[in-house]
């Protein structure tokens, strides 16, 4: 069997590469299997039947088992992702997180988790997350801090590592600056609030026993590497 070819930083083709990891939760998209269900307690149970969630850079649809109460809507530009998260429940939508193809206000809840730091346009992204967000809904965000301390740990390093993310998946140019990100979402009437998050140290040490532990990620004051999101959009 041949390698799979090395690409480019940041190129959507790795999810083509590695289309069959996304449910096995010992294999490259390990740590999105963690951080998916960290987001998944931060989402709200809906009021009623029907509420719309839209998952924006869904994948393969690693919040399905969090988001089995809402209608599941998962928007990615990968077409093998989508596949694989509409065989999960997901509502499958191939579209561009800068011009989201639906209606304003559409969704309660937009989750956007582990994209913001593979857009090139974050201040369209947070723009059109605010737009499809209905006045009052929730907004849960994590993604990767622009620090030279996350560029070190979480590329040079944890590329390296059982449970890491994959090589060359992440541009570190693309890393979300925490400050930033609050800023634009109140531009929008989103009030963001965000905190450290990081694995269990017990659970990763039994992870790399097993391979099959899952790892809970905790909460942390430092903002420097990973970080988490929640807020909710302003009802007037």
């Amino acid at each position: 069997m041949s390698a799979a070819p090395v690409r480019d930083r940041n190129d959507i083709r790795q999810y083509d590469d590695l289309v069959d990891a996304w449910w096995q939760p010992e294999a490259a998209f390990a740590a999105l299997h963690w951080l998916a269900a960290a987001r998944g307690r931060l989402v709200p149970r809906p009021l009623v039947a029907g509420e719309v969630l839209v998952d924006l850079g869904c994948g393969g649809g690693l919040m399905a088992p969090y988001a089995s109460s809402y209608r599941h809507v998962g928007v990615d530009l990968n077409a093998s992702a989508l596949q694989v998260a509409a065989e999960h429940g997901v509502v499958a939508v191939r579209g561009d997180a800068a011009r989201l193809p639906m209606a304003d206000g559409v969704a309660s809840v937009v989750v956007a988790g582990e994209v913001l730091e593979h857009v090139r346009d974050l201040d369209a992204v947070v723009a059109e997350i605010s737009r499809v967000l209905r006045p009052g809904g929730t907004v849960v965000v994590d993604t990767i801090s622009a620090t030279r301390v996350a560029r070190v740990a979480l590329v040079a390093i944890a590329e390296r590592l059982p449970g890491g993310p994959p090589p060359r998946i992440h541009d570190p140019d693309l890393f979300v600056c925490p400050e930033r990100l609050v800023r634009l979402f109140a531009q929008h009437g989103v009030e963001l609030g965000v905190w450290g998050i990081r694995p269990s140290a017990r659970d990763y040490a039994r992870f790399l026993v097993d391979r099959t532990h899952p790892v809970r990620m905790v909460p942390t004051p430092s903002l420097a590497l990973v970080y988490q999101g929640a807020g909710r959009k302003a009802e007037g």
